[in-house]
């Protein structure tokens, strides 16, 4: 079948169907063009993506940030606001996470870029 449709650029379902002149997502209810999946269908290389912070500074691999607001971790007591997150590095959202940083004393952990800063 070469004449595939594209995936949700919503959600990344690939149960889209066509519905007139769009294209439609039953997952999460997303319609869009298909001109505009054209569009974009080019940009899918890595660093075509501007990630912001709270502030709205722009983000890069390898940035300080500082956390502007508490995060509640389950499990834990949780990470103050003000913890300092060295060599950050970006990654294609998942569920809204699109920093992988390691924090210390505490491991491992994806933030939302809503919540730092740059420091």
């Amino acid at each position: 079948m070469t004449d595939s449709l594209p995936l949700c650029p919503e959600c990344s379902s690939e149960h889209a169907y066509e519905m007139g002149a769009l294209l439609v997502c039953p997952m999460c209810g997303h319609e869009w063009s298909p001109s505009e999946a054209a569009e974009t269908a080019g940009s899918d290389e890595p660093g075509d993506s501007v990630v912001k912070d709270a502030v709205g500074n722009v983000l890069s691999d390898g940035d300080t940030v500082t956390l502007v607001t508490s995060v509640k971790v389950k499990g834990s007591t949780g990470i103050k606001a003000g913890t300092k997150v060295r060599g950050i590095r970006l990654i294609d959202p998942v569920n809204g996470h699109d920093i992988d940083c390691k924090i210390d004393g505490f491991g491992a952990m994806l933030l939302k870029s809503s919540v730092v800063k740059k420091a």
